[in-house]
């Protein structure tokens, strides 16, 4: 369990950095369906405001506080995964230990 696990564990986690670092750039591959409705929702509404030629001060801080929802729900994944890893690292670390220790405590004969 313990070396398989922790590398797949490792895969995801290299795949959640990656799509923290791509939501940073603006990319929405890594945002869910509904994110991205939302994201274009506001884009679709600063372009409606640039058209008409208002101000896009409202598109714009909705797109922020966008941003700032993804970035913490992707940071609260890849915190999430660290944490299981590490729970499962010191798991198999104790499972060694009670091996290590049941074989030197059985003797030599």
């Amino acid at each position: 369990m313990g070396n398989s696990e922790i590398r797949r564990l490792d895969r995801e986690i290299v795949t959640a950095e990656r799509k923290l670092e791509a939501a940073r750039n603006g990319e929405l591959w890594p945002l869910t369906g509904s994110e991205k409705r939302k994201v274009l929702t506001a884009l679709a509404g600063g372009s409606r405001a640039v058209v008409r030629g208002n101000s896009t001060s409202r598109a714009e801080s909705k797109l922020e506080r966008l941003s700032v929802q993804i970035e913490s729900r992707l940071s609260a994944e890849l915190s999430a995964l660290r944490t299981v890893r590490e729970t499962l690292i010191r798991e198999d670390a104790k499972a060694k230990a009670q091996d290590t220790a049941a074989k030197k405590s059985s003797g030599w004969w």
